[in-house]
């Protein structure tokens, strides 16, 4: 229904690729590309703990609540799981950084929807030590470096 990312790509090798940790639409920021099955692994798979970290705003004020129900965990009928704890941060009223270690389906909304609250905002801002450069303008894109690679 919607070109995907790797529609965009003018590389000759993008059938190759694959997502490592998708973005839902209207999401922005970090996403990584990879041909490589094991170190996608290594950034998606929960087991391995990778924060993943949003920048969130919403619809409703975000209160000091969310901190603790977030951190203790949230079941989710659909997949019958608790979620892994996650770290907020409040920034404003209406703003707050959101760490993560695992992705499941929405989680975001569906966290701030657990208290009604919709997202209206919601940008990645780094997957483990790989943070989202300022400079590079959104829709763009650059190889890692080997260094960078090696940190995952």
């Amino acid at each position: 229904r919607h070109r995907t990312v790797l529609d965009l790509l003018d590389e000759p090798d993008r059938q190759g690729l694959h997502l490592a940790g998708r973005l839902d639409l209207g999401t922005t920021g970090l996403l990584l590309l990879t041909n490589d099955g094991h170190w996608s692994r290594r950034i998606t798979h929960p087991r391995y703990k990778l924060a993943k970290v949003y920048y969130v705003e919403t619809a409703e004020p975000i209160g000091e609540e969310y901190i603790e129900t977030f951190a203790r965990g949230l079941y989710f009928a659909f997949e019958d799981l608790v979620t892994q704890p996650a770290h907020l941060e409040l920034l404003g009223s209406h703003s707050a950084r959101l760490t993560l270690f695992e992705g499941r389906y929405h989680q975001v909304k569906r966290m701030f929807g657990y208290f009604r609250n919709p997202v209206l905002r919601l940008h990645r801002e780094s997957m483990g030590p790989l943070r989202l450069e300022s400079e590079l303008p959104p829709g763009h894109y650059r190889p890692l470096t080997s260094e960078e690679i090696q940190l995952i």
